[in-house]
């Protein structure tokens, strides 16, 4: 099965034979835009080890919980990892296409698969007591789903629910983490990778019942995130201009790249998303072309064909700064002479 991710920075510039500083990577998801900081790594003590109040509080802090209702993990990977393992329940349904690291782990611990197809049967019908993945707002397509009646109906079924939010930040919706505690069974993923640019930073989030939490802490290690990851998370979510900065931003640029895309005579059709990319459907081309009519150009874009329910015909995209939109334009019109 095939689980390769986009940001393959250093794989593409050896292959084109370029640096890594003239890559446009429009494949990552990652923020391009970063928040202030003012840290100097050579002062920080790494000579014992770390100790975690401050950075569970000040996470918690960030996302209006107690720290009681927060467990950390290095990188949300890991907790997708971490909760496969505990979760008592065979039957996983995910509704897909979803963030492909959830089927990996599904396969890894032996759970019966259920793929449903959110974009044609979102209101299928799923087995009580089962597990269910929802990714919202949604990857490659950063769609956002009103999911209230659907957690309503999941919550009937008694199903255990993991929510994964890795990309509410940009977006102007609501988390669902209000109903932490109206189920004892829904798990909400944070990630601060995406947003706070620093995917190098392995910290992950699960929001959960305090009940939920203890169970969780008995299987984890004591020490798993390092002084250098802590420190650097502390310092950045100091910058309280940063989250509404940072999102006004990414939707002004998003708004220029769908634009841009508009006027490319290769495209099908734009989906309407919530988050910092977007997924294409192509016309008379397929993606892996694409991919190489951009490498004279240096510019990196996310072939979604190992998607469940996506082909080579989708393209994901992401929102960058506007002189690396304006390199694209400018590559996209040159494909179309």
């Amino acid at each position: 099965m095939n689980f390769k991710h986009g940001g393959d920075v250093k794989g593409f510039a050896l292959e084109i034979g370029c640096g890594l500083n003239e890559v446009i990577d429009l494949s990552s998801n990652i923020n391009f835009i970063k928040p202030d900081k003012n840290i100097d790594f050579n002062t920080i003590d790494i000579s014992s080890y770390p100790t975690y109040e401050k950075l569970y509080k000040n996470i918690a802090n960030l996302y209006k919980i107690e720290d009681s209702e927060l467990e950390l993990f290095n990188g949300a990977s890991s907790a997708i990892f971490s909760l496969f393992k505990l979760f008592d329940t065979r039957l996983c349904y995910i509704y897909s296409p979803a963030y492909l690291e959830y089927k990996k782990a599904a396969h890894t611990f032996d759970y019966h698969l259920e793929l449903v197809n959110r974009f044609v049967d979102l209101d299928i019908e799923v087995e009580e007591n089962s597990l269910v993945v929802f990714v919202n707002p949604s990857t490659p397509d950063g769609s956002f789903y009103d999911i209230d009646a659907l957690l309503s109906k999941w919550m009937e079924k008694n199903c255990t629910i993991l929510i994964d939010e890795s990309f509410i930040e940009f977006s102007m919706q609501k988390s669902c983490l209000e109903y932490i505690n109206k189920y004892d069974k829904l798990y909400v993923l944070k990630s601060l990778t995406k947003f706070y640019s620093c995917a190098g930073v392995r910290i992950g989030s699960v929001v959960s019942s305090v009940k939920n939490i203890e169970a969780i802490k008995k299987y984890e290690p004591m020490w798993k995130i390092s002084e250098l990851d802590m420190a650097y998370v502390n310092e950045v979510i100091k910058d309280k201009k940063f989250p509404q900065i940072s999102k006004a931003v990414n939707i002004t640029n998003k708004e220029y790249l769908v634009k841009i895309l508009k006027e490319f005579k290769y495209t099908n059709h734009i989906f309407d998303s919530s988050a910092n990319f977007v997924l294409v459907q192509l016309k008379e081309i397929n993606a892996q072309k694409l991919q190489e009519l951009l490498k004279p150009y240096k510019i990196m874009i996310r072939d979604c064909s190992n998607f469940d329910f996506l082909d080579d015909e989708f393209v994901r995209i992401a929102v960058k700064s506007t002189k690396n939109l304006e390199k694209l334009k400018k590559a996209l019109d040159s494909i179309c002479i």
